[in-house]
């Protein structure tokens, strides 16, 4: 009679677990190929911005046009975790929700911008840590660099104002932007992590240490007109984070914090982009 060795079996079973899980994430190359066809598609190209410490990539449309107002969208935190406690070696996106926001702007001057070291090689880029995707993906060298971005890219084009867009942990990245710039106009986040200490607190992880908090940043935010833009289904970014970053402010007159019941973290935010959008961003 043949013996099975059940431990032996067991690990077999996890390995295939664990292979199949590593099977299905896209490649890099994969990644960005989408990126690039989905910007393609709507008359969009990319452009790698250098910064003296990282390298950033943007999407925009090839028809450039002076105009007095440009919104700003900037991607989530991407692929940060390959799995619970290992990060992964290159953190662009595998669904790009920032920037399939950005390619359904209705109209006037819109660019995307993707977080630090997304799309430009990972861990084998430019000072890319992957620290910088993780524990100080909200650090001062990451708010920093996409801030003196933001800069040339409102000098291209002629703008005189700023709106900025942020999808989950580019809401936090748009938040800290705007608390140290006088030409913000509107801050818009979507299922944005405004507050990582209390996210972290609620999902038990461990403490972003070497993050900005935004927060923390409530006094300088306190003029900015802000729309939050929060999913009653999200178990990512729960409702309750948004809450706890408005507690911070004395006076939150400014911010307007809209739950949409029946949307996650995912969903339904680019199926509705179009009617959201037109109800929110200033044009």
């Amino acid at each position: 009679m043949k013996i099975i060795n059940i431990f032996n079996v067991g690990v077999f079973s996890i390995a295939l677990v664990v292979l199949a899980a590593c099977v299905s994430v896209p490649s890099v190359s994969q990644r960005t190929d989408i990126s690039d066809q989905l910007a393609v598609n709507q008359g969009w190209q990319s452009e790698v911005i250098e910064t003296p410490l990282f390298d950033l990539m943007s999407y925009q449309s090839k028809q450039k046009q002076a105009a007095p107002l440009l919104t700003v969208y900037i991607e989530g935190d991407g692929f940060a975790w390959r799995t619970a406690s290992i990060p992964s070696t290159d953190p662009t996106p595998i669904n790009p929700i920032g920037l399939k926001l950005a390619l359904i702007h209705p109209d006037g001057n819109a660019i995307y911008l993707a977080r630090p070291c997304q799309y430009v090689g990972g861990s084998t880029a430019r000072n890319c840590d992957n620290a910088y995707w993780t524990g100080k993906r909200f650090s001062e060298e990451v708010i920093a660099a996409t801030n003196q971005v933001i800069t040339e890219l409102k000098a291209q084009f002629s703008a005189e104002q700023l709106q900025l867009v942020g999808y989950s942990g580019g809401g936090a990245v748009a938040a800290l932007i705007a608390a140290r710039r006088d030409d913000v106009i509107r801050l818009i986040t979507i299922a944005g992590n405004l507050d990582h200490q209390a996210w972290t607190d609620a999902k038990q992880l461990s403490p972003l240490r070497g993050s900005l908090n935004p927060a923390d940043a409530w006094l300088a935010l306190t003029n900015i007109e802000q729309i939050h833009l929060i999913g009653g289904k999200d178990l990512i970014v729960s409702p309750s984070i948004v809450q706890s970053y408005k507690q911070h402010f004395k006076d939150d007159s400014q911010i307007k914090i809209i739950t949409f019941p029946d949307y996650d973290h995912h969903c339904c935010w680019t199926e509705r982009w179009n009617t959201l959008s037109a109800n929110y961003l200033s044009r």
